[in-house]
Order: structure tokens, then sequence, then C-alpha cells
């Protein structure tokens, strides 16, 4: 079997695996956003910072550079994390059943 034909199965299953799960995906960025916004406002930031703080907490880098001080911010930035894991477990997810797709193919070979 050629050395490309798995990759090639892989992010096909992958693309066709995020395909369904877009309107999902979707709603969670959009989540992510307007939480980050929202923060934003109540901190005293700026838009593209707010968004900012919302992807670097979410996808659980957290750097640290900004940090909200109210306790309103503090919980909405807890469901910002919530929104960031459930995103990345779904892409996880379907990178597993990707595999899990190009695995048995081999197998079948």
């Amino acid at each position: 079997m050629d050395a490309r034909k798995p990759r090639q199965l892989f992010f096909k299953g992958l693309w066709a695996g995020l395909k369904v799960a877009w309107p999902i995906l979707s709603g969670q960025l959009a989540g992510m956003v307007l939480l980050g916004m929202v923060v934003a406002d109540l901190e005293g930031w700026k838009l593209t910072e707010g968004i900012y703080f919302a992807f670097v907490s979410g996808l659980t880098i957290g750097y640290g550079d900004f940090a909200p001080k109210r306790a309103i911010s503090r919980v909405l930035a807890i469901a910002i994390g919530l929104l960031g894991v459930l995103f990345v477990a779904l892409v996880a997810a379907g990178a597993v059943r990707a595999l899990n797709a190009v695995e048995s193919k081999a197998g079948d070979k």
C-alpha cells in the first residue's frame, strides 16, 4: 500500500466527521466569541482582547495576560473553558473515529 494512502483516508474520514459535527462546532465557536465579547465589555477590554481571551482560555492555553476581575466575568470564563474543552473533545473524537476507520481498512487487506 502506498504510504500516502492511510493519510489520505484519515483526512477524508476526519473531514467527513467534521462536516457532520459542524453545526455543533460552529455553535461552540460562536458561543466562545459571544462570551468573550461580553467579558470584554464587563472588564473594559477591547473587543479583540475579549475574543483573544476566550480562545486562549477555551483552548486551555491560558497565557495569563488577561484575567477577569469581576465575579460574573469569572463565571463566564468558566463557561468559555467548558465550551473550549467540548470543542477540542469533539474534534479529537472525530480524529479517533477517522483513525479507527483507517485501521479497519488496513486490517481488511
